[in-house]
């Protein structure tokens, strides 16, 4: 038996949660691996709320549906932070958007990375890429897939118009891991 990753990424529409879902699940299929995809809308699309359930495996997955057994959750917001904290499993990694999520995770059997991606995103100029630099965090601690395949599949996700975009969400990609090398245990 291969790593199973259990991923769900949570937020406000808007804030690139399913992009973030589709790049780690198109980067694991350029990485050989099986992977599922399943998005959730909350009553309105930009605004409401919005997850998704990712699974990138190094074997068959049996059901992309998954409520329990989270080995990786990124909260974006606090509903998302309330909703998905407890459904985190024992030693699974919690990644929190402290720009706008003040509570702090109340439990010790989880390993808990506050990334202020508002902030990064600012600095970078660019409010639209929270997501990636959230995205390079969560790459760079739990090796889900390669960095690297995950701009090869920006194309398959944005389409081959937004090629112009790579260079400033590759450097979005390395502020993320470079902020979270400095959080690792």
């Amino acid at each position: 038996m291969g790593k199973t990753h259990k991923i769900s990424c949570a937020g406000f529409g808007g804030q690139g949660v399913m992009s973030m879902g589709q790049l780690l699940t198109y980067a694991g299929m350029i990485d050989g691996k099986e992977v599922s995809w399943v998005p959730a809308y909350g009553p309105e699309m930009r605004g409401g709320t919005a997850n998704c359930s990712v699974i990138v495996s190094d074997d068959p997955i049996g059901s992309p549906i998954f409520d329990k057994g989270i080995t990786t959750s990124v909260v974006m917001n606090l509903p998302s932070f309330r909703k998905f904290v407890p459904k985190v499993a024992s030693g699974g990694s919690i990644f929190v958007n402290s720009s706008i999520v003040s509570e702090k995770v109340d439990r010790d059997d989880v390993n808990v990375y506050y990334i202020p991606v508002n902030d990064l995103a600012k600095e970078l100029g660019n409010g639209k890429l929270i997501n990636i630099i959230m995205l390079g965090a969560v790459i760079e601690i739990d090796k889900i897939v390669e960095s690297e395949s995950v701009i090869k599949a920006f194309l398959k996700v944005f389409g081959d118009d937004k090629a112009k975009f790579i260079p400033i969400n590759r450097e979005a990609l390395s502020k993320g891991a470079e902020v979270a090398k400095t959080l690792k245990k």
